[in-house]
């Protein structure tokens, strides 16, 4: 096992240490301190209220989404941050009688206005779902759909095929089988065939809803350390049950309870230094 040390002098290896009050907390990784505090903001979301109906199920967020960081969003169960997920590329439209009031600037526009052009806006925020979805096609075609969309050319489509597969660390499996069935392919080859269909329209922003919740370790530790690489070019949105995912591979991190986000901050001061009663609880295992 690797045994170097991150900076609170424990090792990488262990998922958790112990405050001085005996309390459980976890170790965040090396991803986890490669923060760009110069980071400008990708989206930045202000006073988000979002309702079910007659349910509301966000309260008044508010939060900066990092240029090229990994904003991870942890919190029990029901608690909005899937929901929340969904507004930053308005998928939660698709589902009758929601409404939305707040703002999201994304390069100076509101995303939240009933004008915005939703298919161009989710070309630019692409989304990685909780199971792979690949459509019932070739592997090539699972990535040349979105650019036939866009009426790119064969040649430039070809090259995009590769790049993209390339940059979801899947070219060297599949390269001698593009036009076999993407459901051949196994739950995390298929996922990163997904992550791949995504990065193929060149978005700007990524959203992923637990990305690895129906994948085995293996397949897990390869989407993690695929994030880390990706957000070297992406800005990354990653919601996880599984808070040791989000030490391991996020510079930032919120606490969704309830619909209200309770502490945003980066990842290494939220986890080793909670701010609010709620964080510490929910990181120690008091509850969720």
């Amino acid at each position: 096992m690797d045994t170097r040390l991150n900076r609170s002098g424990q090792q990488e290896g262990q998922a958790f240490s112990t405050s001085s009050a005996g309390v459980p907390r976890l170790v965040v990784n090396e991803a986890a301190t490669r923060l760009d505090e110069k980071a400008g903001v990708s989206i930045d979301v202000r006073t988000l209220n979002f309702w079910y109906g007659p349910k509301q199920a966000l309260f008044d967020v508010s939060i900066p989404i990092r240029d090229r960081q990994v904003t991870a969003l942890i919190g029990p169960s029901g608690c909005g941050k899937s929901t929340f997920l969904r507004t930053l590329n308005r998928m939660n439209d698709l589902i009758p009688r929601t409404r939305t009031e707040g703002e999201a600037l994304f390069d100076g526009h509101n995303i939240y206005e009933p004008a915005l052009d939703v298919v161009a806006l989710r070309q630019r925020v692409g989304m990685v779902f909780q199971r792979p979805n690949p459509f019932p096609k070739s592997i090539f075609e699972n990535i040349a759909y979105g650019l036939r969309i866009q009426g790119k050319s064969k040649s430039y489509i070809e090259q995009r095929v590769e790049e993209s597969l390339r940059g979801a660390a899947l070219w060297d499996e599949v390269k001698d089988r593009l036009k076999s069935s993407a459901l051949g392919l196994s739950g995390g080859q298929q996922q990163r065939l997904c992550i791949a269909r995504a990065i193929a329209v060149q978005p700007q922003v990524l959203l992923m809803d637990e990305p690895c919740s129906a994948l085995d370790p293996i397949a897990t530790l390869k989407i993690e350390e695929l994030i880390v690489e990706l957000s070297k070019d992406y800005t990354i949105v990653i919601v996880t049950h599984n808070m040791q995912q989000a030490a391991r591979v996020s510079q930032y991190t919120g606490f969704f309870l309830s619909g209200k986000l309770i502490e945003y901050a980066p990842t290494v001061d939220l986890f080793e230094h909670p701010r609010k009663k709620e964080t510490e609880d929910y990181i120690s295992g008091r509850f969720g």
